[in-house]
């Protein structure tokens, strides 16, 4: 699409000149807007000036008030210290003590005199007080007020109290003043014109402004009659402490207005004559720039709404600049989007398809398939990926994804290859005939690996390993096809990796069993379905009980006992075994606690708790709360957990010992032995594999290796024991090789904790013969 833009020709050419006018325009709206802005700007003043008349004549009647009370207080101390009222005050004379208030009174200038006494009636002249207000006055001197309002008969009076001392407290004076309409009248004379002052204690005001309304921060504006009224009102001292007088204020806005009318309405004109102006000015300058604006106003919306047409230039002013800037604009959009699209549906590191882009084009595929055709969908990453990660960097792990896209492009070339995200891809294969062989493909993904990969400062070998699902026997819809795959993919593993793997029904009945159990798992450490066995650990030097092993087991209540070779992994895998292993280390401590002194309580760790650095505060947690003695708790590791992060690993260990905490190592002789980890970490025991024990009657050289471990152990200063004992002939010859303690059936299977009692009782036998030791497991086993 072309778009056509013409510019102004004549007086006002120059875009500039056209702004500047514009900008004159500007101003005087501005100015007549902000002319319109003082016209309001006008009540506002004024109000504020009531505002602040109010509150200052506010303060001033406060003041007066308590003038008028120090006044009384002034007059009434006079005579609570004369001698001879004093004299008629302790006879109770009353017509004397009438004659003295009275005078008190009209010498004071108040209507009312009081006296109240400790005991006896309350004297008044100038008003007769009803038994209530008596009860009033009393609680309020009794209270200790001194100055105040308070209401008789039905009118406001400013009292002021004088104690009678003769010496000690014998009564009070009190002298009033009425705050009736008069007296207000009399104050509003010092206010300005319009202000007029009231007392109230409840009620609405007019306008139905209500009380407590008028008590704020501010006044607040009533329409009465047309004419803006201020109500304010502020909290007096007051008397009686069940009543709550108010000086309400009433300022009548209207005269103050007045006053400022004038600079209104000339204001108002001023506004009006700007605004006009402004607007004969726009429109005139209207017909020179906004035609062409327009044109690119059209040119723009029509980019909004997909078009990548350009304008054409036809001057060489600001406007025909703009044109050629907004064709230059259309340019970076177009390529804009481009390079936005290319990012949303490919992997910026390696530049391949991604699976946004592999899902869309997978689910192309399965709607185009002949009925004849299948679509392989394989699925894989690279073993030991975070290993090149943890070990060289990660700019090393990323150059080495870079070339495996690299190499896979060249070596199937043909099929969509997509990066899943971190070491994961995806292959898409479609239209493949039958009677194709498709482990052939996987093979040839697997090539792509036989041969190292030359980076920039390294040279590394690894494998992959291979899901495949094939379409539609394995799935009809991307989702489910690539959950396949990748159910295919995680047999590989288990199978050892650098292998490739058809999807099975049965992995998606294994998977969705795995993912039942992980939720029971979560329900079971809600619900506290595990609980504990304890298997004794027999010392042959002492020839006793010395401790036993803490073993989880989780009865669950619909499949019965669940062994945990099933549920430790998986537990592992999914992060509970945190919450587990916390759950057995405290109840293993609190059951251990109530053992004697000598008996310690083993428990087995996961190397997965190794990597929570809080897995020593933890451990003290549970022996604090347990009240256990640190040397009584014995943890157990497998030489597997020094493979991650010896480092890491040797530095927790060390925290846990240095705290008292016995270390065991456990299976020791299989998977990953290195003498290297006995001399780096000094282990309080070293535990002996069974897969040794069961061998013991028919390999000499598995006799060979017991022995060499407990002379080692014992060259270490470290305690061994050996599991997995189950007869006489492999206890004898453990003895013979230097054992110093026994595990397994042949004397007591795991046992609830309520036989724990009995097993340390019935196996604290010493010096014994190995014939009537065997007796004694024995029993001990009938016992379990």
């Amino acid at each position: 699409m072309t778009v056509t833009v013409h510019s102004p020709k004549g007086r006002f050419r120059s875009l500039s000149t056209r702004i500047t006018m514009w900008y004159a325009v500007v101003i005087a709206a501005t100015f007549g807007a902000f002319i319109v802005v003082a016209t309001g700007g006008v009540e506002r003043y004024a109000k504020g000036v009531a505002t602040g008349e109010m509150a200052a004549n506010g303060a001033t009647f406060d003041k007066i008030l308590e003038l008028e009370a120090t006044q009384m207080r002034t007059s009434a101390d006079v005579l609570a210290a004369d001698f001879g009222f004093r004299e008629a005050f302790a006879i109770a004379d009353e017509p004397t003590i009438a004659s003295a208030l009275d005078s008190l009174r009209q010498r004071a200038g108040a209507s009312v005199a009081i006296m109240i006494p400790l005991q006896g009636d309350i004297i008044s002249t100038g008003t007769t007080l009803l038994p209530a207000e008596h009860d009033a006055l009393w609680s309020a001197v009794d209270s200790g007020a001194d100055r105040g309002v308070f209401q008789v008969g039905g009118r406001y009076y400013n009292a002021a109290a004088a104690p009678i001392m003769i010496p000690d407290l014998a009564g009070w004076l009190v002298l009033a003043r009425p705050l009736d309409r008069a007296a207000m009248r009399q104050m509003a004379k010092l206010a300005p014109e319009g202000m007029s002052a009231s007392i109230r204690a409840g009620g609405t005001l007019a306008g139905g402004v209500s009380l407590a309304q008028a008590s704020g921060k501010s006044p607040v504006t009533v329409e009465i009659k047309g004419e803006p009224t201020l109500y304010w009102s502020r909290r007096l001292a007051s008397f009686d402490q069940k009543s709550s007088p108010r000086l309400v204020l009433r300022y009548a806005l209207g005269p103050a207005l007045e006053q400022y009318a004038p600079i209104k309405y000339l204001l108002i004109a001023l506004s009006g004559l700007g605004l006009l102006i402004s607007t004969a000015i726009g429109a005139f300058v209207a017909r020179g720039i906004t035609r062409p604006i327009a044109t690119l106003e059209r040119a723009a919306r029509a980019i909004s709404d997909g078009s990548r047409g350009k304008v054409a230039i036809t001057s060489s002013d600001e406007v025909g600049r703009l044109a050629s800037s907004f064709n230059s604009m259309v340019d970076s959009i177009t390529e804009r989007e481009e390079r936005i699209t290319h990012i949303a549906l490919h992997d910026e590191l390696t530049g391949l398809p991604n699976r946004k882009l592999f899902g869309e084009q997978l689910e192309f595929a399965l709607a185009r398939r002949a009925r004849d055709e299948r679509i392989v969908v394989m699925y894989f990453d690279l073993d030991n990926f975070k290993a090149v990660n943890d070990t060289l960097g990660h700019p090393v792990g990323d150059e080495l994804l870079k070339a495996v896209a690299d190499r896979l492009r060249e070596t199937v070339g043909g099929a969509l290859i997509s990066r899943q995200g971190g070491d994961e891809f995806a292959i898409l294969v479609d239209q493949i005939k039958p009677g194709a062989n498709l482990a052939l493909l996987a093979d040839q993904v697997i090539s792509v690996f036989h041969t190292p990969f030359l980076l920039s400062d390294h040279t590394l070998e690894t494998s992959s390993s291979i899901g495949i699902a094939v379409a539609p026997g394995d799935g009809s819809c991307p989702d489910e096809l690539i959950k396949n795959a990748d159910l295919a993919l995680y047999r590989a593993k288990n199978e050892g990796r650098n292998c490739s793997c058809f999807f099975e029904q049965t992995m998606d009945l294994e998977a969705r069993k795995r993912h039942q159990m992980e939720i029971d798992m979560r329900e079971a450490v809600r619900e506290g379905q595990f609980h504990l066995n304890y298997q004794p650990l027999f010392s042959l030097d002492k020839n006793r009980v010395v401790g036993f092993e803490a073993l989880i087991r989780w009865q669950h209540p619909k499949h019965g006992l669940v062994s945990p070779a099933d549920f430790i992994p998986l537990a592992e895998d999914t992060g509970m075994i945190l919450p587990i292993s916390e759950w057995v280390i405290n109840e293993a401590c609190q059951r251990a606690r109530h053992w004697p002194e000598d008996v310690r309580i083993a428990v087995n760790l996961s190397p997965v708790l190794f990597k929570n650095a809080s897995l020593p505060l933890m451990v003290m947690q549970a022996l604090n709360a347990a009240g256990l003695s640190p040397n009584r708790l014995e943890l157990e590791v497998t030489e597997s957990l020094f493979i991650d992060n010896v480092e890491r690993t040797t530095t927790m260990l060390n925290a846990l010992r240095e705290c008292g905490i016995r270390i065991a190592l456990d299976d020791f002789g299989t998977g990953y032995s290195s003498l290297n980890y006995l001399r780096s970490f000094p282990f309080d025991k070293i535990k002996i594999d069974k897969s040794f024990v069961n061998d013991l009657a028919t390999d000499q050289s598995a006799r060979a290796i017991i022995g060499a471990i407990t002379t080692l152990a014992g060259a270490l200063g470290m305690e061994t024991i050996a599991e997995g004992v189950e007869d006489c002939d492999q206890l004898e010859a453990l003895r013979s090789q230097g054992c110093t303690n026994i595990q397994g059936y042949f004397f007591s299977r795991p046992v609830a904790i309520e036989l724990v009692d009995a097993l340390i009782a019935d196996m604290r036998y010493e010096q014994q013969e190995p014939r009537a030791q065997v007796a004694a497991a024995e029993a001990a086993r009938r016992v379990a």
